[in-house]
């Protein structure tokens, strides 16, 4: 499992992912330059890391991110993740029009989700390393703490 997200990855890179990275990292450094928006820069930083790399990671909210990260979701969704959010739907709809494309499709579509509504959230890996005892093996999760 490992070796085909490296293999998404990769390829994913190479296509566009590098493009959305660097656009995002643009956007970022912008967004610092005063103040007031480096929380939306920070969160564009976030996104530059997971459109750079986003198999195998997904976007969990942040424990304890409290009203003003709600408040700058808000902000981030009148100005800049509606339309965001769209241009990762329309790619991501085109990807999905050919087999080799529903993975990058749907990394769009998570783009998409997290686009929106950015802040409040990170970026964590899906399986840490170790996390199974063999290939095929049924991961058994405990609910008792």
């Amino acid at each position: 499992m490992d070796a085909i997200r490296l293999v998404l990855n990769i390829v994913w890179l190479v296509l566009h992912g590098w493009a959305l990275a660097l656009a995002y990292l643009l956007a970022g450094l912008i967004a610092c330059l005063l103040i007031v928006t480096i929380p939306f820069g920070i969160a564009s930083f976030r996104l530059a890391g997971y459109a750079a790399w986003p198999f195998g990671r997904t976007a969990v909210p942040t424990p304890g991110a409290g009203a003003a990260s709600g408040v700058g979701n808000v902000l981030w969704f009148v100005f800049v993740g509606w339309w965001l959010s769209l241009l990762h739907v329309v790619a991501g709809a085109a990807y999905c029009l050919t087999i080799i494309g529903i993975p990058f499709g749907i990394a769009l579509f998570k783009l998409a989700l997290v686009g929106l509504f950015p802040l409040g959230k990170r970026v964590v890996a899906l399986d840490p390393p170790g996390s199974r005892s063999a290939v095929g093996a049924g991961q058994v999760v405990s609910l008792r703490p």
